[in-house]
């Protein structure tokens, strides 16, 4: 079980994208998705946050410290624990019965999903998306599309 919420944390932060999730799975995940309130979905990003920015080729971008990765750690692992074992605890073991514990990993990568389309759903980070545009060239990937393999 500790190799299956490594895993599921893992997902959540867009490690690996799963296999097939069956119907308790799917059921397990609107469970999640559903439980977890605007703050809780936030303090998940946070938490996908801090760990990537520990990634060399952009720790220089962020100020996190081991006590903020401490925190979201702590934060996370709660949260995690109340889904599993309080809100979402009927769904969870059906589909850890019916569909074994690869039912948690599928059911955190929709969760870890839904909390990163919120992030950005943001007006301020799709600005900065949208900035992209003005460094490409959209003439010259045209051309892709009119040229053969």
């Amino acid at each position: 079980m500790r190799h299956t919420i490594a895993i599921a944390l893992f997902v959540l932060c867009g490690g690996v994208s799963t296999a097939h999730a069956g119907l308790y799975t799917d059921d397990m995940s609107r469970c999640l998705v559903e439980a977890t309130s605007k703050e809780d979905k936030a303090t998940l990003v946070r938490w996908i946050f801090v760990a990537l920015s520990q990634n060399p080729s952009i720790s220089s971008l962020s100020t996190a410290t081991a006590a903020d990765i401490d925190k979201y750690n702590a934060a996370v692992g709660a949260l995690f624990m109340r889904l599993l074992t309080d809100a979402c605890v009927d769904k969870t073991k059906k589909a850890i019965k019916y569909e074994g514990p690869a039912a948690i990993q599928a059911s955190f990568e929709v969760l870890g999903r839904v909390a990163s389309s919120e992030l950005f759903s943001d007006p301020k980070v799709s600005a900065v998306m949208a900035g992209l545009e003005k460094y490409v060239d959209t003439k010259k990937l045209e051309t892709l599309k009119d040229s053969g393999p």
